[in-house]
């Protein structure tokens, strides 16, 4: 018999009651061995350019190995999270992540971060894309599924626009389609989460056009319309820095445009930069560059194809540090596709959800046109950040340094 001690006496409880409880006890404790022998990485990639395995960090050398970033993620499990660790190197590489809950995480080796490149652009790259559309196809990196995190990456879209943005417009050799994506988040993906990274490009290098992603403490960079998209991308902490152009230009006139949101109306948020810098390299003069203009994609409804009218762009600006080449009138217009199918028509920042609360800075003037975000509003953002914060359920920070 098993007894067991009461506040007084004892009470005899047998040995069929006990045996339940502790195969309950038993089967935890196996599922907490298991939890603990799970490794944190499981696949590592290499760049070509490592010849010597004694250039492997120690902690590595079991894991898998692989000779580049899109085998390791073709020999993913079916199910649960997926780690691959990328040891630092260039990658000349063109990658999709389509299944849910992949970990893509750079290890660096003095201070050098792993670089995944590639130098498609528009003007070629439709035979990428599902719908033979140029600008998504030109990704380096596409993330097409739920739960992705990509940490301690340089993300990189190496097309020459700079040498191509010099060329006058009827040199023969112009690139007339030069967007050039590095990071495209595509309408499948939702919940994906940037940390410690560098995404680099000049036109269009983050295209956010799926659900809701969070770039925590990254540096993106580039000039024209480099952050776009219809989808919910947050910037906490980051800095986002405008390059130089290839064009000249004359004084006082716009080079560039840090965002051109397409947030269709229904969705109450669309670009938040909050706590973050928007700085600038050296020749990139003072009053060039607007926060965001108005992307309404040309559409195809029943009656015709022109600019989507529900594509009431968002992009704000919370307690954000801007540097003197933010344009005093801070916002611009852009031109759309009119029902005649002509460029005439002109959407304004006046007619879309563009506003500032708390900027600050040489590049934050008191405006009329730079409208602030109402108190109510504001709160609303808090709790939706807040909310997509425990959605991520972030797992602890991985070691990334060697």
């Amino acid at each position: 018999m098993v007894w067991v001690e009461r506040l007084f006496g004892y009470r005899n409880i047998g040995w069929a009651c006990v045996v339940p409880f502790v195969l309950v006890i038993m089967v935890v404790l196996l599922g907490v061995g298991l939890t603990r022998a799970e490794p944190i990485y499981h696949a590592l990639v290499l760049p070509a350019s490592l010849t010597n395995d004694t250039t492997i960090p120690a902690d590595y050398r079991d894991l898998p190995r692989f000779s580049s970033v899109a085998v390791a993620l073709r020999a993913a499990p079916k199910a649960g999270r997926y780690r691959v660790a990328l040891l630092a190197g260039d990658y000349y590489e063109k990658i999709t992540i389509e299944r849910d809950y992949v970990s893509l995480i750079g290890i660096s080796i003095a201070e050098q971060k792993p670089r995944i490149y590639f130098d498609a652009y528009a003007g070629m790259a439709g035979p990428y894309h599902r719908d033979d559309w140029g600008t998504p196809g030109s990704a380096t990196v596409t993330v097409n599924a739920h739960n992705t995190v990509l940490s301690n990456l340089q993300i990189e879209n190496t097309f020459d626009f700079l040498a191509n943005d010099a060329l006058p417009k009827e040199h023969p050799d112009r690139v007339r389609h030069s967007q050039a994506v590095a990071l495209l988040l595509d309408v499948d993906s939702d919940l994906t989460y940037i940390n410690d990274s560098r995404i680099d490009g000049f036109q269009d290098t983050v295209f956010a056009d799926g659900g809701r992603s969070y770039f925590y403490q990254s540096i993106v960079s580039g000039n024209i319309d480099f952050i776009f998209g219809a989808g919910l991308a947050i910037f906490d902490q980051c800095e986002i820095r405008t390059r130089a152009r290839g064009k000249r230009f004359n004084g006082g006139e716009l080079q560039g445009h840090i965002t051109a949101p397409s947030t269709n109306i229904t969705q109450p948020f669309g670009l938040v930069f909050l706590h973050s810098r928007l700085t600038r390299e050296l020749s990139v003069p003072d009053n060039s560059v607007s926060l965001a203009r108005p992307w309404h994609p040309t559409t195809t409804f029943s009656d015709g194809r022109y600019a989507d009218p529900n594509a009431i762009g968002s992009a704000i600006y919370v307690e954000t540090w801007m540097d003197a080449h933010i344009a005093v009138d801070s916002w611009a217009s852009m031109n759309g596709t009119a029902r005649d199918g002509s460029k005439s028509r002109v959407f304004t920042p006046a007619e879309s959800r563009f506003f500032e609360r708390d900027s600050k800075g040489p590049g934050a003037q008191q405006q009329v046109e730079r409208k602030s975000l109402s108190a109510a509003d504001y709160q609303q953002l808090l709790r939706l950040i807040e909310h997509i914060r425990k959605l991520l359920s972030l797992e602890p920070r991985l070691p990334t340094k060697q």
